[in-house]
């Protein structure tokens, strides 16, 4: 099974670079694993659909606001993602687009098969490169998370990956 796991963000806006933290841990970790290419990008909507393509996995790291306690980790399904905020009014959110490339003939993994590992951010404001101590402290979970997904479909709470539940 080729997967494809990416963490978003931006390296110097504080907790929104969680992602990126998680997915470079993860990159040396992964490096022998032919069958896992581990990436960067920054991009939501059209873009991140297209990176999925010719997956039949991936596994998107991200940070997330919902309200719960920073570093809290949440894994959601593309169709249960809270907010649908897009960088440009000429993109759309990752369910549509995800849709749409379904429909132009791209092959993607089925919604099932993606899985969004959100950390709960505290601060997405401030430019800086490092994340606030309580985010910070969750990455070594976070990867924990996404080796588990890997190797089992299943977090350490037991819930599967293409069951979308929120953790």
């Amino acid at each position: 099974m080729k997967t494809l796991v990416l963490g978003l963000g931006n390296w110097i806006v504080a907790d929104d670079s969680v992602g990126l933290h998680v997915a470079a841990r993860l990159r040396e970790l992964l490096a022998d694993r032919d069958d896992v290419e581990v990436g960067e990008d920054y991009w939501g909507g059209l873009r991140l659909m297209e990176r999925m393509e010719g997956y039949d996995r991936a596994i998107v790291i991200d940070a997330i606001v919902t309200g719960a306690a920073p570093g809290t980790i949440h894994h959601l399904t593309p169709d249960a993602i809270p907010t649908q905020r897009s960088c440009s009014a000429h993109d759309m959110n990752l369910t549509t687009a995800l849709q749409f490339g379904r429909q132009a003939g791209v092959n993607l993994p089925d919604n099932r098969a993606i899985l969004l590992v959100g950390i709960e951010a505290q601060d997405i404001l401030t430019f800086t490169e490092e994340c606030t101590p309580a985010v910070a402290a969750s990455i070594p979970k976070a990867v924990e998370e996404v080796l588990k997904l890997l190797e089992t479909g299943k977090t350490d709470q037991g819930a599967s990956a293409h069951e979308g539940d929120h953790l």
